[in-house]
């Protein structure tokens, strides 16, 4: 209280200091702690649904936090949690909201809003008190959805990197005396951090920073990812990510072959990566195996993502393969022809697994990166298209171009009932050059100057290099 001093014959006025922040704000909060109270006004009063929704959506296919632990903090110890962390776990979970019975009855909160107050908290933490807390915010919203910037994922991906390195995160914390806890807690961040980095590469046509010669963190089995009295559900989760992890260390080797600029023709195994990718499928058993050579059992948590996974692995191979061909002395139109058949064959399984993705595949768990492989996907079958026919009119009935139309068709139907992200990119890149190709009009006297037009200046928008790959060697995309 303020009293004044007395004075006359006038009554004391007494005086009450107030906090002017609104009622349930701490008193005195750091920075980061006030844009997160923000954000939890904002998302009130579904905060702990949110969390729920998090953990048994994503995190129990990309098992970046423990989920016993987390919860029991977040119940009873919530100041304790990192701001960064909480703040970009409730922004990444609001791409399940419309997915959930609870929650989609009720308005969606602005997800760009929420996601610049989460980006403020992280940047704030990781200016003044970076920690392996920040690691973990800066993958939450690395992950997240939908992708906005891509350069602003690679820097805080960039700098998740720099400061896991520095904590010695690339190294097995097995032999070390500390809990069993935080030894399974760094290996869990440290996979989901190489998945990121490696498939950000693939996505964004940057080389991958991590490499596995630098690091001897043992990968993940069901056992690190299981604990005592664990569903079916989160065991077959856990065998999907363990199944991920592999597909991700394998990918280092394709990736090689893309960025290494000092490259001969005897540098490029291409037979070998076939053998690899057959040798990790021969690696894996039950469900898993099927999600990967049947396509089916994909209600799976993680599962569509893992599939989709395998096949932009298998395209990228199919890509490598018929530069290879090209590229060879004795290259034979007999030879050459097959692949572009297997181009469109694997093409094909991608448009497949997109036409028969039901309500649980579409709402489960999915790298944003995924965005990526369908416009990847359409832009090498255009390729395909204009490598293969002469003239316009061929090249309206051609193969190539009618799958990526069907590919097109499925994204825009996912969009259009539910509001499907992972298929903005592709749709908004590539729709009206597809249809543009597709309705040749006969009667147009520019037609044939138009299709040549579309050669030879499309053409080298739509390689490999220059859509998938900042950085390569491949020779015939240069055209």
């Amino acid at each position: 209280m303020v009293r004044p001093m007395l004075g006359g014959d006038a009554e004391p006025v007494i005086f009450t200091r107030v906090q002017p922040r609104p009622l349930g704000m701490t008193v005195d909060p750091t920075p980061p702690s006030l844009q997160l109270q923000m954000l939890e006004k904002l998302l009130e009063p579904w905060t702990d649904r949110l969390v729920d929704l998090y953990l048994s959506k994503a995190n129990v296919c990309f098992p970046l936090l423990d989920e016993d632990s987390f919860r029991d903090q977040y119940r009873s110890a919530r100041d304790r949690i990192s701001p960064a962390v909480l703040a970009c776990l409730y922004a990444n979970s609001l791409t399940y909201w419309k997915f959930d019975p609870t929650l989609s009855p009720e308005r969606c909160p602005d997800q760009r809003f929420a996601w610049n107050l989460a980006c403020q908290v992280l940047y704030s933490e990781l200016r003044h008190s970076p920690g392996i807390s920040s690691i973990a915010a800066s993958l939450l919203n690395v992950g997240g959805r939908p992708t906005t910037s891509m350069l602003g994922n690679g820097v805080q991906l960039g700098a998740a990197i720099s400061l896991s390195h520095s904590l010695g995160l690339n190294r097995n914390p097995l032999p070390w005396h500390i809990p069993q806890s935080e030894k399974f807690l760094r290996m869990k961040i440290w996979w989901c951090l190489l998945i990121h980095d490696r498939w950000s590469s693939l996505a964004y046509g940057t080389p991958p920073r991590l490499r596995s010669d630098q690091s001897d963190v043992p990968l993940p089995t069901v056992e690190y990812l299981s604990a005592n009295g664990q569903t079916s559900t989160k065991t077959q989760a856990s065998a999907v990510f363990v199944a991920l992890v592999g597909l991700t260390q394998l990918l280092e080797v394709f990736l090689d072959n893309v960025y290494r600029i000092k490259l001969s023709p005897s540098d490029l195994p291409v037979d070998d990566l076939e053998a690899r990718l057959g040798h990790w499928v021969d690696t894996l058993k039950g469900d898993t195996r099927k999600v990967i050579l049947r396509g089916t059992h994909l209600d799976s948590p993680g599962a569509s993502n893992l599939r989709l996974a395998y096949l932009s692995t298998k395209l990228l191979l199919r890509r490598i393969e018929l530069n290879h061909d090209k590229q060879a002395a004795d290259a034979q139109a007999p030879k050459i022809d097959r692949r572009y058949s297997e181009v469109r064959h694997t093409a094909e399984e991608i448009v497949s697994l997109v036409q028969e993705l039901e309500d649980t595949q579409l709402g489960d768990f999915w790298l944003p990166v995924a965005a990526f492989t369908f416009s990847h996907t359409v832009t090498f079958l255009i390729r395909c298209a204009l490598e293969t026919e002469d003239d316009p009119l061929s090249l309206s009935q051609s193969p190539s171009l009618h799958l990526a139309k069907e590919l097109l068709d499925a994204l825009r139907q996912h969009q259009d009932r539910h509001g499907w992200d992972l298929a903005d990119i592709s749709l908004a890149q590539h729709t009206e050059v597809v249809d543009k190709l597709l309705t040749p009009d006969p009667a147009d006297d520019v037609l044939p100057s138009t299709f040549l037009e579309t050669q030879q200046q499309l053409m080298p928008e739509f390689p490999f290099m220059e859509d998938m790959f900042s950085y390569t060697n491949l020779d015939f995309l240069q055209s």
